[in-house]
């Protein structure tokens, strides 16, 4: 017969043995890329001035950010290279302000309801706005996140969130014309269904926080952030890749952008635990 104090020490192990296993095998679900090391990006943490980030721009001049808040109209500029460096500007009242595209010295926000607001600096750091307004945008039948520039279309796209037309797990795009200021329905919609069906999601309902052009695939990349998923497609929308990420890691990703060779940065709101940031997840297929 074992006594007794043998008998607890083995339960206690046989437990312990069990957990480790069962944490290593739901660390090991959260998917990897062949590209990038989605596990273990270099993480910059951001002040709680910032734990509402949510759409972010890089910009390639001095290695910094250009970020929006989703809840007032404040404008940042974060260095990636210097810890605190910060400067901070007000250019509208409160809205909730989804993302930000910086193209040829002109920033472009986004409202949720589909408004495009335009940023420009002036004299003496002085702001310059003006706003589209989107279709119908006053009665609240869609809501967008995601805001992208293409370069084959030459227009702004913005990919619906929650739209009172689309199907399930079909999100539909639509364009900006950035010089007559105007908007174009259903350009084209994603398809996330064979995305989910391969991670075994079927039965969720994706809805995208984040959209960016991946520069050296010439990829789409969508940041579902509720769902915690990296979904990869062309630029038609059609699935390539689709990846879980650990909550543990991108707790909420609400903006995404590129550098131009092709690094990823995703920023993370604070989600109520612990201080936002930055995740830079390096290309690890540089000059291939």
């Amino acid at each position: 017969m074992i006594p007794c104090r043998q008998l607890v020490f083995a339960l206690i192990f046989f437990c312990c043995a069990a957990i480790s296993c069962s944490s290593n095998k739901k660390k090991l679900q959260y998917s990897n890329s062949s590209r990038y090391d989605l596990l273990n990006p270099i993480v910059i943490k951001l002040p709680e001035t910032l734990a509402e980030i949510s759409g972010i721009a890089y910009y390639a001049k001095d290695t910094s950010v250009f970020a929006i808040e989703d809840e007032d109209g404040l404008f940042y500029k974060i260095s990636l290279m210097n810890k605190g460096d910060i400067k901070k500007w007000r250019f509208d009242k409160k809205h909730d302000y989804e993302d930000i595209i910086l193209l040829d010295s002109i920033f472009y926000i986004l409202i949720s309801n589909g408004d495009i607001e335009t940023l420009q600096f002036g004299k003496s750091d002085s702001i310059i706005t003006t706003k589209s307004k989107f279709p119908d945008a006053s009665k609240k039948l869609n809501e967008f996140e995601s805001l992208y520039y293409d370069d084959s279309l030459k227009q702004l796209v913005l990919l619906c969130k929650n739209c009172n037309e689309e199907e399930k797990n079909k999100a539909v795009a639509w364009g900006y014309d950035i010089a007559s200021k105007t908007y174009t329905p259903a350009i084209f919609s994603v398809d996330f269904e064979p995305g989910l069906k391969k991670l075994n999601l079927e039965k969720i309902k994706l809805r995208p926080s984040a959209t960016a052009i991946n520069p050296i695939t010439n990829e789409l990349y969508i940041l579902a952030s509720i769902n915690h998923l990296l979904i990869v497609t062309d630029r038609q929308g059609k699935l390539k890749e689709s990846f879980s990420l650990d909550p543990a890691v991108y707790k909420q990703p609400e903006g995404i952008a590129f550098t131009p060779t092709g690094d990823m940065l995703i920023s993370n709101e604070s989600h109520e635990t612990g201080l936002s940031n930055i995740l830079i997840i390096k290309n690890k297929k540089k000059g291939l």
